[in-house]
């Protein structure tokens, strides 16, 4: 597998757990648009990146409390670009959950 952001990697675990989501959200949102505009060879390039992200966020030793959120997130969301749904989520639930995130970061600077 491709691995997208190798120097994020390595600093990703500077950023603090709402950063981090708020990062894969930008990916999951992107990968949605992307999706509905028909654009196949983005979404799937963004899909992976939001993947990516989603792991480098699991194996951070600082997030385990918080694992069974961030891997539910993270199997709604391949469930719904590439499976059946069987969540029923919208694109407008995985705005409104992300957006949260950026919404405290601001809130923080």
């Amino acid at each position: 597998m491709t691995t997208f952001f190798k120097k994020t990697a390595k600093d990703w675990g500077r950023l603090s757990l709402m950063e981090q989501l708020a990062n894969i959200g930008a990916e999951v949102c992107r990968a949605l648009r992307f999706k509905n505009k028909g654009d196949k060879n983005e979404a799937k390039a963004a899909f992976y990146r939001a993947l990516e992200l989603f792991d480098l966020t699991i194996a951070d030793e600082k997030n385990r409390f918080r694992l069974k959120e961030i891997l539910r997130m993270r199997e709604i969301f391949a469930d719904y670009f590439l499976g059946n749904n069987p969540y029923h989520f919208k694109d407008s639930d995985f705005d409104r959950y992300f957006l949260l995130f950026n919404l405290a970061i601001r809130k923080r600077v």
